[in-house]
């Protein structure tokens, strides 16, 4: 039983540090063979698509420094949180003007907060981090991601049926391969065992195979929402509810919603992995 001293986590809570890049087009180009979208858009000057940030400011840390699970070793950055799995939960995402292909833009990171919840599975601890991206001294988005620490999961117990979604109105099939989970943590050198490792996943964090990356997941929802919609984003929130494995044929579904859509990836039983929400 791993003990949450919550009021020495929280003392991580302003922690912040800055860093500088290039959104490089050729990366863009990369990401977008991933994703087989077309490589026209990934040129200098043109708008890089919603999510596509998270293939820059990367950690480029050795593996010395790195633990078990192949993300960077607590106590830095981020709290030293004692539950053994850690995971993308989900965010939120403002966008205030476009980010441009081979622009030159500085990101300011902060831990916003540190939570203890108790869930089905036991203790879960929600880190919260705010980033803001600015190019030319201009904030162009403002994101709140939150990442989950809990216990390994028991294998096939990867929680509840979860809400109820509306009717789609729009729908499309995703199945990603061994080669995207691989292309993509290289694109965002993403070291975490449970996309690559299957003995791993099994093992020690209790996953029946390879785990599709939940900010990949996103990434195609946004994508999907900015195509439906004709425009661009004006925010974008979503919310992992239950990890998708190898194997497992996404349906990416889009709904009306107030001022924008509600969207969902499906597991081939219709029972929805990741919710999001897009405003125009």
């Amino acid at each position: 039983m791993n003990s949450i001293d919550l009021t020495n986590l929280q003392d991580w809570i302003g922690n912040s540090e800055t860093s500088n890049d290039v959104l490089a087009a050729r990366h863009g180009r990369l990401l977008a063979a991933t994703l087989d979208c077309p490589p026209e858009r990934c040129v200098d000057g043109m708008p890089l698509p919603p999510l596509w940030h998270w293939c820059y400011f990367l950690d480029a840390l050795p593996e010395s420094q790195l633990g078990r699970d192949g993300h960077p070793a607590r106590g830095g950055f981020l709290p030293p949180v004692p539950l053994p799995n850690r995971m993308w939960a989900g965010g939120t995402l403002e966008f205030h003007a476009p980010l441009p292909f081979g622009a030159a833009v500085e990101r300011r990171s902060c831990v916003a907060s540190v939570e203890h919840k108790r869930g089905r599975s036991g203790d879960l601890v929600f880190v919260t981090v705010r980033h803001q991206i600015f190019h030319q001294g201009q904030l162009a988005l403002t994101e709140h991601h939150d990442i989950v620490y809990k216990e390994a999961a028991a294998r096939g117990n990867a929680g509840g049926d979860g809400p109820t979604m509306p009717t789609a109105s729009h729908s499309r099939d995703f199945r990603p391969s061994s080669t995207t989970l691989f292309r993509y943590s290289a694109l965002t050198f993403n070291g975490h065992r449970i996309h690559y490792d299957a003995d791993y996943c099994r093992t020690v964090e209790g996953y029946d195979n390879l785990v599709i990356h939940g900010p990949l997941t996103a990434t195609m929802l946004a994508g999907f929402a900015e195509e439906l919609g004709g425009r661009p984003l004006k925010a974008f929130r979503y919310r992992g509810l239950r990890p998708a494995t190898l194997g497992a044929s996404l349906t990416l579904n889009a709904a009306p919603h107030e001022d924008g859509l509600q969207l969902w990836s499906a597991l081939p039983d219709g029972t929805p992995s990741m919710l999001a929400y897009a405003c125009f």
